[in-house]
């Protein structure tokens, strides 16, 4: 964990509960950490069951656990009840049932729990209409949320236990040393690998709405693989791959943003098509990658401009998807790429961006 106050938080709380008298030692606490590189430190709900699950070990010390955390995250609260507090993803409630009468018929436990419908609705809500605290939730959410690129095999191989491919060396190398009894046929297998993808992002005025969750999109791609490219255009192309590498999300959103020049303003799909294909794609970026272009597709350029060079896209890359947050199959820029998309997806909600970072693993 990158963060050494956090770090010290979450170490104080396995000594506190360890000084009243609940067995957790350093490597529960380690075990603590580490979980909470995966949830949100912020949240106290992922605060609470991550230590719950990996700093308890018997039942009989949930009362205790309770207690300990309310002093020393909450503070010390008098009269457990419900408190409410802001989490990432909506409106939770965070309740501590008294620990007095406890027994056999009253097991004393800790409800902490999310509205689900709350995260439903913020999942399917559409970005332009979100409240400014539902698009921080949102923010999070795609934050936490794993992009894995496609994969593809390779020319080469690679030995393995069972495979299409006798390994003809290793097999008379095993004759040899049986002076020349048959053995064992070994077997090969091609390699895997990542195949690279590259995210086209529309920031024109029409994608205002959607062009920062796209990007945040993109950041939680390119942070998951070296292979992923992100470029941005609205009247001109610019590649922001580089801004993107910042293990800080907001300082590499804010880079981007600053090297962005025509953020929100007029857009030439086809001109900034046409740029990337000619100084990028022709270039091998492309070759055997999955293109994923994020617009509307309301272009002011010339049609026949914009079809030539998705059709010129389609032919470089592998698989070409095309997500378009309005959904308006009328527009001229989806009426001539159409015919040229392999996919097309809504990218105007979290979900439709969940089920997009889903189905890139199965474009290989």
């Amino acid at each position: 964990m990158a963060d050494p106050a956090l770090v010290a938080l979450l170490v104080g709380f396995a000594r506190a509960l360890r000084a009243a008298g609940i067995a957790a030692g350093p490597g529960d606490a380690l075990s603590y950490c580490r979980a909470m590189t995966v949830l949100d430190p912020a949240d106290l709900t992922d605060l609470y069951w991550g230590g719950r699950v990996t700093l308890l070990g018997r039942r009989e010390d949930v009362p205790r656990y309770d207690e300990v955390f309310r002093r020393y995250y909450l503070g010390d609260v008098a009269t457990p009840g419900e408190r409410q507090l802001p989490t990432a993803e909506a409106d939770a409630v965070f309740t501590l049932p008294e620990t007095e009468g406890t027994g056999p018929d009253r097991e004393s436990e800790a409800l902490l729990g999310l509205t689900a419908s709350g995260v439903e609705s913020v999942k399917v809500k559409a970005f332009g209409a979100c409240t400014p605290e539902e698009l921080a939730a949102i923010r999070r959410m795609i934050a936490r949320m794993r992009v894995t690129p496609p994969r593809r095999r390779t020319r080469r191989t690679r030995p393995a236990r069972r495979g299409p491919i006798p390994d003809l060396r290793r097999t008379v190398r095993g004759t040899l040393r049986r002076y020349g009894e048959p053995g064992e046929l070994h077997r090969r297998r091609r390699r895997v690998r990542l195949r690279a993808l590259v995210l086209v992002l529309d920031v024109s005025g029409s994608m205002a709405d959607y062009s920062r969750h796209l990007l945040q999109f993109a950041y939680s791609a390119r942070r998951a693989a070296a292979r992923v490219e992100v470029f941005c255009f609205g009247t001109r192309l610019t590649r922001i791959t580089d801004e993107l590498g910042s293990r800080d999300a907001d300082v590499a959103l804010a880079k981007a943003a600053r090297t962005v020049v025509d953020w929100e303003g007029g857009t030439r799909i086809g001109e900034s098509l046409t740029e990337f294909v000619r100084r990028w794609g022709r270039r091998g970026l492309c070759r055997g990658a999955v293109v994923v272009v994020c617009s509307d597709g309301l272009d002011r350029g010339d049609p026949e401009v914009l079809a030539k060079a998705v059709e010129r896209l389609s032919r470089l890359c592998h698989r070409l998807v095309w997500t378009n947050p309005h959904h308006r199959p009328g527009a001229v820029g989806m009426l001539v790429a159409a015919p040229h998309v392999d996919l097309v997806v809504r990218g105007n909600d979290l979900r439709s961006l969940e089920e997009l970072a889903a189905l890139l693993p199965r474009l290989g």
